[in-house]
């Protein structure tokens, strides 16, 4: 929740006529990694769970790579992005360990 707080605060930086381009996409993918781990602990299934931390660790590689593009479009101060990489790099590490170890539980 802390990184789509801090990416919304950033995205409000992009020029207007990226409102409805890289601004909703970059919103929408910082969304969806929260709502995915929190949707996925709510199945009923372990690898249901494990599918929706995957789905949200793909909207932390896809976010990572649009917070990389506005950065190189001179969008983003460089420490802005960089404080945004590095909390993504944080949340991507803890969900891979989160899918590793319940994957292990099913095997």
């Amino acid at each position: 929740m802390d990184m789509a707080i801090l990416v919304y605060k950033l995205t409000k930086s992009l020029p207007k006529d990226e409102l409805f381009g890289l601004s909703s996409q970059i919103r929408r993918a910082a969304i969806s990694v929260p709502s995915n781990i929190a949707e996925g602990s709510a199945r009923n299934s372990l690898k249901e769970y494990i599918q929706f931390l995957s789905i949200a660790n793909g909207s932390v590689a896809e976010l990572e790579t649009q917070i990389v593009l506005c950065s190189r479009l001179g969008y983003f101060k460089d420490e802005d992005s960089m404080a945004c990489i590095n909390l993504l790099k944080e949340i991507g590490k803890i969900l891979v360990t989160m899918i590793k170890k319940l994957s292990d539980k099913i095997t």
